[in-house]
Parts: structure tokens; sequence; C-alpha cells
């Protein structure tokens, strides 16, 4: 960010901190379409992900006064957005499963290879096929899956953020990664 914009950016938040509803409407230009974006990759609906994304500039609206500058703006409005979502997600009877079940469309249990590449996901795959596989993941394995692998947040951040233990993120990221590699070995799109 050159020293301009983040000079303006933060004349805007002090600006939107004191009830200037200009700069709080120029903030929610800059960023609407970043937090619309999280909130469909986290959720795969595009009329939740538009409800979550409205909350969550209500819940900006509500608590600008509280940003300190500590981390740039971006990145508080983003975990900012990232718990609106997982509350609403949390709310629904988010889905987790059990390190032990079996995943029914197989006869064996779900292998869990930790720490390994997936060759077959690295490789150059079809970004919409890819896109609507992962929309068709159960909510807490794409939830998990999102936080990790496209929004870079660690199994340690994503444990507390879900309220989850370390491995049960881990196993969860393992079995969105598993289902992922048998829906597109098998050309299969959600």
């Amino acid at each position: 960010m050159s020293p301009q914009k983040a000079a303006s950016d933060s004349q805007l938040i002090a600006r939107a901190q004191r009830g200037d509803e200009a700069a709080f409407s120029a903030l929610f230009e800059t960023h609407k379409r970043r937090v619309y974006s999280l909130c469909l990759r986290m959720t795969g609906n595009t009329a939740e992900a538009e409800d979550l994304a409205q909350e969550s500039f209500l819940q900006l609206f509500r608590k600008i006064a509280t940003f300190r500058g500590e981390s740039a703006f971006s990145t508080w409005l983003h975990r900012l957005v990232v718990n609106v979502v997982l509350m609403h997600l949390r709310k629904k009877g988010l889905q987790q499963i059990s390190l032990d079940e079996t995943d029914n469309s197989q006869e064996e249990p779900v292998k869990r290879d930790y720490g390994d590449d997936d060759q077959r996901l690295m490789g150059s795959v079809d970004r919409i096929s890819l896109t609507r596989a992962i929309g068709g993941l159960p909510p807490g394995y794409r939830a998990v899956f999102v936080l990790h692998d496209v929004e870079g947040y660690t199994h340690e951040e994503i444990a507390e953020l879900m309220g989850m233990t370390t491995s049960f993120s881990k196993s969860q990221l393992a079995r969105a990664h598993e289902r992922l590699r048998q829906w597109i070995g098998e050309g299969v799109t959600a």
C-alpha cells in the first residue's frame, strides 16, 4: 500500500470513528468486495454471503471505535468478518465430524495423510470446477479449508477462531482435501 493510500485510509478510519457517515461509506466502498468474497468462500451460498457481508458492516459500524491501529485495518476487518461468518455457521449447526467417523461414500475409513503435498490438487485444475467442489464441501470442511488453504490461517488460529482443537482443525482439512481429490479425480463438481 502506498504511503498516500495508508494516510488516506487512516484519515477515513479516524473520521468514521468520530461518526462521519461519508467516511464510513468510503470504507464500505473500499472493502465491500473483499468482505463479500470472503463470506461467499466460507459459506458457498450467495444469499448467505450477502446477509453476512451486511452483518459484517453492521458490526464494523458498531465496533470501529475499538480499532486501535495495532494491526492493519484490513487485517482487523478480515478477522471481524471471519468471526461473523463463524458465529453464523455455529448458530446454523456447523457439522463437525468425529476423527473416528468413516465416510459413508466409501467402504474404508478416510485416509489421513497429514503434511503430504496433494499432487492431484496441485496440478492445473479448472478453477470453476474447483470452486464448485469447494462449495460442495460440508460447512465444517469448507470453513477450515478456506481459512487454512485460501486465507492462510494456521491450524492454531483456526482452532481458536472456531473453538476446536488444533488436531480437529487438521482432521477437517485432511477430510476436505480427501473429498476434493475424490471429486476432482472423478470429474464430479458437487
